[in-house]
């Protein structure tokens, strides 16, 4: 199953508990089977408004619908209550709903807020993410593996802002860069 599949299984299994009635009715179908009037009745709704509900629950798999005669009966699929609920939610597929989450997106609002027009940067945030973004911004301006002086580091950060002594220690503590002894060679890992 791919990574949109689960995300949207997983936003209708919320969606469908997400009402009420819904939830009453996943009560009621627990204990038993029950027509379409008979939730309407004990929920106190339409019958249209059962059935709309009903067909939710059974769209998803979390109902099953048996016809007799004129009348619709459901009942709870426990058994795929607990499937739906054990693989939906392990705690690995969690960090994974995030994944279509814009990240460019909160990057380019944290450099707008921190850059002036010509790329300088003129505070620093208060917010580690945010310094990060910022860190990770200026790291794109040495070359990967390739081994700088430390003056020529300090003046490479000078470009972004004066205080250089901050964006070096950042660009070391966030693992942007890797330095050599004190005041030696630096490169971007």
């Amino acid at each position: 199953m791919t990574q949109d599949e689960i995300f949207n299984e997983l936003l209708d299994f919320f969606k469908a508990l997400s009402d009420a009635n819904r939830l009453r009715i996943i009560g009621i179908l627990a204990g038993g089977e029950h027509s379409v009037g008979e939730v309407a009745e004990l929920l106190n709704i339409s019958i249209s408004t059962a059935s709309n509900h009903l067909s939710m629950l059974a769209h998803i798999g979390l109902a099953a619908v048996r016809p007799s005669g004129h009348y619709y009966y459901y009942s709870l699929r426990e058994d795929t209550l607990r499937e739906m609920t054990a693989r939906l939610l392990k705690p690995e597929n969690l960090p994974r709903l995030s994944q279509t989450v814009d990240q460019d997106a909160f990057d380019r609002k944290v450099l707008r807020a921190f850059l002036d027009d010509a790329g300088r940067i003129t505070s620093f945030p208060a917010q580690e993410k945010k310094f990060i973004v910022l860190l990770k911004h200026v790291a794109e301006a040495f070359e990967v593996g390739k081994r700088y002086p430390e003056k020529e580091v300090n003046e490479i950060l000078l470009r972004f802002n004066k205080d250089t002594a901050t964006l070096r220690r950042g660009m070391i503590e966030f693992h942007l860069m890797e330095r050599e002894g004190g005041g030696g060679t630096y490169w971007r890992v």
